[in-house]
């Protein structure tokens, strides 16, 4: 955990009055100027920035194109033809909405990644990762809210085969599934309700990331050696290392952003979308955005309806049991080989289930997709425990010092920069 001196001086009048009774600015200087972070974070810390930022834009956007667009069974189609084509600047709003909700899932995917390579669910920080849990949640529902609301075949079908898997909750699920519907099939309710859903979702989103970004400075950031700062040289202040560092992964990641947005918009999203609803016309493939894919090919692994549901929302439990699943003392894999191995056999298993979701519910693409969501669940139920017992890790560095140090070479001198005022624990 790391704690620190405010070291905010309000310098006009207007600054001290303000600071005795709101003081916001202290907060905002303290947490993202002279709050100490390791001095040795990467560029996949760079992500939690990069998500805020298309957090605001994603916000920004869906309320622009939430004042033209109209819920309803016969005008949804209608109304976003019309923001591409009359609204000024429409088609820029539609697809950077659209392409941002897939740049948004990458970096979130990477995020998590990033975490579970790192050991960022560990103790002291399990309620860190559990909110970060939700907020996940909370987009993928958000994200299929959205989807539907284009009202294509792809939109349309898709809500039907998946609100349809809420009856298989044995006595409440066709009471869940009449109320998701507004009726008794899929139509303009449904529509109404999806649309209010996913206008409310992102403010409650950006509620649970206050709260996420609260617990992260209560106990500290992580680092790629595992370790807590435990002197002041192990620290820098947040302004300028991590802002410079978060603003070029920001300036990058809008670079690939800008070339899916200008040049192939529509590349990550599905043809049958543009055409309109029909509910007499079923699609050869129904399948969900490519985001959802991994848990779609779970879904479809298992034989039984219910217990493909179970399975589905159970590969997003694992995760959040993550804390409690691994025994080892060890938090960053830079210091456990054995579970490096098994974590990028794990990314490849989730990459192929993805591949395994888009493909047809045939042959042997039935065959490879049990067999990867079996591995998926051995992973975080069997591997992930053993290895914490069974492995021998890596002597590690008695400090982030000393790993920087081991890092350039022993020979090198240490910047004497450190953070003024800084109280830091281990």
């Amino acid at each position: 955990m790391a704690e620190h001196t405010s070291t905010y001086e309000p310098r006009t009048g207007i600054e001290r009055w303000v600071d005795a009774r709101l003081p916001l600015p202290r907060l905002l200087w303290d947490s993202f100027v002279t709050y100490p972070i390791p001095r040795n974070l990467n560029y996949a810390y760079t992500f939690g920035a990069i998500l805020m930022m298309m957090l605001g834009a994603q916000i920004i956007t869906g309320v622009v194109l939430a004042m033209h667009y109209v819920p309803s069974g016969t005008m949804a189609f209608v109304s976003v033809e019309a923001i591409m084509r009359d609204v000024n600047y429409g088609w820029l709003l539609r697809y950077m909405h659209a392409t941002g909700a897939s740049m948004f899932f990458i970096a979130v995917y990477v995020h998590i990644f990033r975490g579970l390579y790192y050991g960022s669910y560990k103790e002291p920080r399990e309620i860190l990762w559990l909110l970060g849990v939700i907020i996940f949640i909370l987009m993928m529902a958000t994200a299929f809210m959205g989807y539907v609301l284009p009202w294509g075949q792809m939109s349309f079908w898709g809500a039907t085969v998946i609100t349809n898997l809420f009856s298989a909750i044995p006595l409440v699920g066709s009471a869940i599934v009449t109320w998701l519907w507004g009726g008794f099939a899929v139509g303009s309710p449904t529509l109404n309700r999806f649309f209010a859903l996913h206008y409310l979702l992102p403010f409650m989103i950006a509620g649970v990331v206050v709260l996420h970004v609260w617990a992260l400075h209560v106990v500290g950031q992580t680092n790629p050696t595992g370790i807590n700062i435990k002197a002041k040289q192990d620290a820098v202040p947040f302004t300028p290392h991590a802002t410079i560092k978060d603003a070029l992964g920001m300036v990058v990641f809008m670079i690939v952003f800008a070339y899916f947005l200008f040049y192939v918009p529509n590349y990550l999203g599905h043809s049958d979308n543009y055409i309109q609803a029909n509910p007499l016309a079923t699609p050869s493939e129904i399948v969900p955005e490519w985001y959802f894919l991994p848990f779609y090919a779970i879904l479809r692994s298992i034989p039984s309806k219910l217990g493909g549901v179970i399975a589905m929302f159970g590969a997003i439990v694992m995760l959040a049991l993550m804390p409690w699943l691994d025994t080892s003392k060890v938090r960053s894999a830079v210091y456990r080989p054995l579970y490096r191995q098994f974590f990028w056999i794990h990314v490849l298993v989730s990459i192929g289930l993805g591949y395994i979701g888009s493909q047809p519910p045939a042959g042997g693409f039935i065959i490879v997709g049990r067999i990867l969501t079996a591995y998926y669940f051995i992973h975080f139920l069997v591997i992930v425990p053993l290895l914490g017992l069974l492995e021998t890790p890596k002597p590690r560095p008695a400090s982030i010092t000393e790993a920087v140090l081991e890092k350039h070479g022993r020979g090198l001198a240490l910047p004497e920069r450190t953070v003024s005022n800084t109280k830091v624990g281990g």
